[in-house]
């Protein structure tokens, strides 16, 4: 069986069931992925990226994200009013260093790499071992209005847990942009990740994290760890995530 899906952009995702078929098409430089069935389960997926179940089931968007992944391209995650959440890129580094060349931004958080360079392949192992493996991650906001990038914002995967994270650019925050990004964050990790709840950390003398995250309904359920954080946590109002991809 194979299914030819014309993806909004022009592009096409293959899917099949047949894995010498999809290695063909792999080999022709095509984006496909395989079907999981019970008759091929037994098969050799080595060097095959994606697995999909029960087709009929996903959704466009679906198959458009998993074209992106296939292709290399930034997932675009959700909307909120003013802003737009999507993948970060190596092309984004520049755009942070501005970003955190505020002294304040710095504060109560780690700064980026020294080198430019560095940053650029830690941010190419963040998309290929977070972002494609998880599915989530610390994601890019943009301004809807004006396209820039003010901050980020995301789910992290931390020893077994998922932590909220969040920072925006100096001319955009007290202006309501945290409050309205991280609640769209938490409302999608409600319907898309399988957690219990979600921690964050953050250090005593934040303030301004600290009532954000308690505006967000987040409770401090650990004073100080071994780094001087404290560790608050937001439980999670329903457990139906789901995981639609399936990395081989």
């Amino acid at each position: 069986m194979i299914r030819k899906i014309l993806i909004e952009d022009g592009g096409i995702l293959y899917l099949t069931d047949c894995l010498p078929l999809l290695r063909q098409l792999l080999a022709r430089g095509e984006k496909a992925a395989a079907i999981l069935t019970k008759e091929n389960r037994g098969e050799d997926f080595t060097g095959l990226a994606y697995a999909v179940e029960r087709v009929d089931e996903l959704e466009p968007a679906d198959f458009i994200r998993l074209y992106r992944r296939l292709a290399g391209l930034p997932w675009d995650i959700l909307e909120t009013e003013r802003c737009r959440l999507r993948e970060l890129t190596e092309g984004d580094v520049d755009r942070l260093y501005e970003i955190y060349a505020e002294p304040s931004i710095t504060r109560y958080m780690e700064g980026l790499f020294g080198d430019r360079e560095e940053e650029r392949r830690y941010m190419a192992d963040y998309r290929r071992y977070v972002y494609e493996f998880y599915g989530y991650g610390i994601w890019g906001v943009e301004e809807r209005q004006s396209g820039l990038l003010i901050g980020r914002a995301g789910l992290e995967p931390r020893d077994g847990e998922v932590e909220l994270g969040f920072v925006i650019a100096r001319p955009w925050q007290r202006m309501g942009y945290g409050y309205e990004v991280c609640q769209a964050v938490l409302t999608y990790a409600d319907r898309e990740i399988e957690c219990d709840r979600i921690l964050s950390r953050v250090r005593p003398a934040n303030t301004a994290s600290k009532s954000l995250l308690h505006k967000l309904g987040f409770y401090r359920i650990k004073e100080s760890d071994g780094e001087g954080m404290e560790t608050y946590e937001y439980r999670k109002k329903r457990g139906t995530g789901h995981t639609k991809l399936t990395c081989s």
